[in-house]
């Protein structure tokens, strides 16, 4: 074999091995990432365990109260203490209805921050997603770079009665997550750009931070987003299509 083609074989075998390297690296950071993923989703089942716990143990003094009222014959009061206990009671239990603990622990977390800074947190959950093709920790991240946007645009919102509703649905073609707030609306002209990497509004509004991100993970599972924003509501819908059988 001439210098030529010993020339020619090493830069064969190099190329080999630099796109092995590609491949083991790209590899890699999915791994780092999912498992940056599985920790917080661990910390997530934890706090929604803990907040369980302390959900028991508050429905045993709620009983006692019931109990204390009924022997007193103050049923008017009895019945405006069990729709307060009933509402508390659906914050926790609708966000545990999906076949992904993940998810029902990352919806959990967020309910429970959003409900501290004085966010009314709705979830409707129409879908147990059993069927959707994308991995956990890439659904996690989408939902939780929307609902945190929606929070922080809550948060600078001067409504009294801010609300954050998630609806989660699915159709003979399609699963839809909607993530919907009453906060300010988001402008016109940078509707198209919010999606883009390198994109910032400057100015810690809430809307738009991190769904480059939210893009790029929906690219590669096959699945779109839409927006529509008003003064009364901004919503983002994501939708991925079901594979056909």
């Amino acid at each position: 074999m001439g210098e030529n083609g010993l020339y020619i074989l090493l830069c064969a075998i190099l190329v080999v091995i630099l796109s092995v390297c590609v491949v083991l690296a790209h590899r890699c950071m999915r791994l780092m990432k999912s498992n940056f993923a599985l920790r917080d989703s661990i910390e997530n089942l934890s706090r929604f365990n803990d907040r369980l716990r302390a959900d028991r143990h508050d429905y045993l003094n709620h009983l006692q109260v019931v109990y204390g009222l009924m022997e007193l014959g103050e049923y008017d009061e009895m019945e405006k203490y069990l729709r307060k206990v009933y509402k508390e009671l659906l914050k926790t239990g609708k966000a545990i209805k999906t076949s992904k603990p993940a998810i029902n622990a990352l919806l959990a977390a967020k309910s429970a921050e959003a409900e501290s800074m004085g966010i009314e947190f709705i979830i409707e959950v129409k879908s147990d997603l059993r069927g959707l093709r994308i991995e956990d920790w890439e659904l996690c991240k989408v939902l939780s770079n929307l609902t945190d946007n929606a929070i922080k645009a809550l948060e600078n919102s001067d409504r009294e009665e801010k609300q954050l509703v998630i609806s989660i649905n699915e159709t003979p073609m399609n699963y839809s997550f909607e993530i919907t707030d009453n906060g300010p609306p988001i402008p016109q002209e940078i509707r198209e750009k919010i999606f883009k990497r390198g994109f910032s509004t400057k100015k810690e509004e809430g809307h738009g931070l991190g769904l480059a991100i939210v893009s790029d993970i929906l690219a590669e599972n096959k699945g779109s987003i839409g927006l529509i924003s008003d003064p009364e509501e901004t919503k983002f819908t994501v939708l991925f299509e079901k594979e056909k059988e």
